[in-house]
């Protein structure tokens, strides 16, 4: 948080963004490489079969919700982590074009990311619902089971502290964007004051199985689960709900011909006229639907 609130202190675009694109170029053709040994480890027929035969039945209303969730996150345009980064840009391309770009690139991260942990999964007998560990696990089990292994993994967790750490700037620039328009400071004085904000915050997660023990829900949860409700099931599609509102309502933001037209700017695929009843209409409504879905559905205690 202080490296990360540090680096904010400064300009945003002054090598970081050179020095990400370079590391995530590095990320992905790495990824490329262990999803092809993926392929060619012992049982890794049952491990793909796992993960790309669609089974319809396991598709619930809470299975949709959490990936709707998992998207706004993803692609960080729940509580406008995006729409902050994009302030950064120039005209030269138009939004729906980038858009285009990221939803392309996110995608096939992720398809990637599939194809390298579950034919390890079925490979090694490792647990395929273990959520976000697999990561770790997963991973360090391949690694210790092919040639330069030490050098592989090493070079893998660090490009992904690398992209970890673009998410938490992210995150980070988005609530210093908003804490300086509203207060006026410098960038230097808003990154110290929000650091230490956060980091008085983030205490309850980092205690939050000992000292400040809280199990808000049913599901033996504590401050971590409290603070991943408050964020993953009410701001994410709450904030893409009114940043959807926002920029093509007339009466109650910034209107949909100022939208056009800021999206439109530069070369690049444009927005249409005939989208303005998807923009205006179907998009929030599958927003709201979504989080009462997010909320009926939740384990409450």
């Amino acid at each position: 948080m202080a490296v990360g609130f540090f680096i904010l202190s400064f300009n945003l675009q002054s090598g970081l963004e050179r020095v990400t694109k370079i590391m995530m170029t590095l990320l992905m053709i790495l990824m490329i490489i262990l999803a092809v040994r993926s392929f060619m480890l012992p049982g890794a027929g049952k491990g793909l079969s796992f993960y790309l035969v669609p089974d319809f039945s396991k598709i619930t209303p809470q299975v949709v919700v959490s990936a709707m969730n998992q998207a706004f996150f993803t692609l960080s345009i729940g509580i406008g982590s995006m729409a902050i980064f994009g302030s950064y840009i120039g005209k030269d391309h138009s939004l729906m074009g980038e858009s285009i770009n990221i939803i392309l690139l996110d995608t096939f991260v992720a398809i990637v990311a599939g194809l390298i942990i579950f034919p390890a999964c079925f490979s090694y007998n490792l647990e395929v619902g273990a959520g976000p560990s697999l990561l770790f696990d997963t991973m360090a089990t391949v690694f210790n089971n092919m040639a330069a292994g030490r050098l592989w993994g090493t070079l893998f967790f660090l490009f992904m502290t690398f992209a970890a750490f673009s998410t938490e700037l992210a995150v980070f620039e988005n609530i210093l964007a908003g804490v300086r328009e509203l207060t006026g400071w410098s960038r230097k004085k808003g990154s110290l004051i929000c650091g230490i904000g956060i980091f008085l915050i983030s205490l309850t997660t980092a205690l939050g199985y000992s000292v400040l023990h809280f199990q808000p829900f049913a599901d033996g949860s504590a401050w971590l689960d409290f603070w991943d409700f408050i964020v993953s099931t009410n701001l994410l599609p709450l904030g893409a709900l009114i940043f959807a509102i926002f920029c093509c309502s007339d009466r109650f933001g910034w209107g949909w011909d100022n939208f056009i037209a800021e999206a439109n700017a530069g070369k690049g695929i444009k927005v249409k006229q005939w989208m303005k009843p998807v923009f205006k209409y179907v998009v929030p409504i599958a927003v709201a639907v979504i989080y009462v879905i997010g909320l009926i559905s939740f384990p409450w205690k």
